[in-house]
């Protein structure tokens, strides 16, 4: 008896992946265009809107300067009076609003996009309140002024960052969700929770410490700490931009490297990505940048929350690092010409009309994401 024979038709052979159609290519590569065409466009829009906002900030208000003295300062030229309001004051209060914008609103993309919270923002979870409390804490404890100061807002924005880390994973352990891991941990509302807990704590460090000042220091202490532009200088500026030259594309291309976490954290290990590594990495990257706009600023309210939503809303909806660092910079440059110029005498602090701005958005989302849950 002859052995039966199989035939390539058998049920077990796989069967071929069926090809897409051209209709259905061609809709899916118009969607793409689209997406990246709007993309293109709010951020040259943006830069536009940013280069013309500096422009306000440097020639107008209660003194104007005329673009031809501005260039011929630029040149060298001395202009009395002129020459040193533009060098001294405005121009390094645009540039410094600009830098320090910017790597909020980077920081906030940040965080954002690795903890997938609406709220998720290094001004809510304790970054800023960090840099704040080891810049005022060396002030008051060794007199410690200028570049330490910055330096000591850096390490305490990371230890912000990494104390909320702490408590986040040893929550979860706790709760029998530890499996869930580093990925586990940063994806969880218990991090924004552990946040907002060493956000209050370092306000009250803040508040106790200002009161071991001398009333000279408290002053300076005071303006500094509710985001002010008063004291930038191209010391602080140069700092900061050298910061940003580094931070800004390793933020990039770890911004990229979290797209497939989107899609949620089964998928994106089943594609090779690590999105707990990614993430730490990003969060890290972000605090720095928020520390580093701290040291050089001061604490601007609300700034890295208010430029990821807006970024969304000009692409669509589509993750933007760059969108939002430019929208970041738009936000305190204007910010910083109506604080000084839109109430007479008044000069108010920079982060007191961004917190202005930011607390309604802080509310909505917080409805909005009560409804969705």
């Amino acid at each position: 008896m002859s052995a039966p024979v199989l035939h390539a038709t058998s049920p077990a052979a796989p069967r071929p992946p069926a090809e897409a159609s051209p209709a259905a290519v061609a809709a899916v590569r118009s969607l793409h265009s689209g997406a990246r065409r709007r993309l293109l466009t709010a951020t040259i829009g943006l830069a536009v809107v940013l280069v013309l906002a500096m422009g306000v900030r440097v020639l107008l208000g209660n003194y104007t300067v005329t673009i031809p003295d501005f260039f011929a300062i630029l040149g060298g030229e001395r202009i009395p009076g002129a020459s040193f309001i533009v060098q001294q004051e405005k121009l390094p209060r645009a540039v410094a609003g600009a830098l320090a914008g910017a790597a909020f609103g980077a920081a906030g993309a940040l965080f954002r996009r690795t903890l997938r919270n609406p709220l998720a923002s290094p001004d809510i979870i304790g970054v800023t309140q960090g840099a704040a409390v080891a810049a005022v804490a060396v002030l008051a404890l060794g007199g410690v002024r200028g570049m330490g100061m910055a330096v000591a807002a850096l390490v305490g924005g990371v230890a912000a960052i990494a104390i909320v880390l702490a408590f986040s994973l040893a929550g979860r352990a706790s709760g029998g969700a530890g499996r869930g891991g580093l990925a586990g941990a940063l994806g969880g509302a218990t991090f924004i929770v552990a946040g907002i807990a060493v956000a209050s704590l370092c306000q009250a460090i803040l508040s106790g410490t200002m009161l071991a000042l001398n009333q000279h220091d408290l002053q300076a202490a005071a303006v500094w700490t509710a985001g002010s532009l008063n004291a930038v200088t191209w010391e602080r500026i140069t700092l900061l931009a050298v910061l940003m030259l580094v931070l800004v594309p390793l933020g990039g291309i770890l911004h990229a490297r979290l797209a497939p976490a989107d899609l949620g954290g089964e998928l994106a290990h089943g594609v090779g990505s690590r999105p707990g590594r990614t993430g730490l990495g990003a969060l890290v990257v972000g605090a720095l940048l928020a520390a580093a706009a701290t040291a050089a600023t001061g604490p601007l309210a609300f700034v890295a929350l208010l430029s990821t939503p807006l970024a969304r809303g000009l692409t669509g909806g589509r993750p933007s690092l760059p969108v939002a660092a430019l929208c970041g910079a738009v936000i305190v440059v204007v910010a910083d010409f109506v604080a000084s110029e839109a109430f007479g005498g008044t000069r108010l602090p920079t982060g007191v009309l961004t917190g202005a701005a930011g607390a309604p958005l802080m509310l909505w989302l917080l409805i909005r994401t009560g409804r969705k849950a």
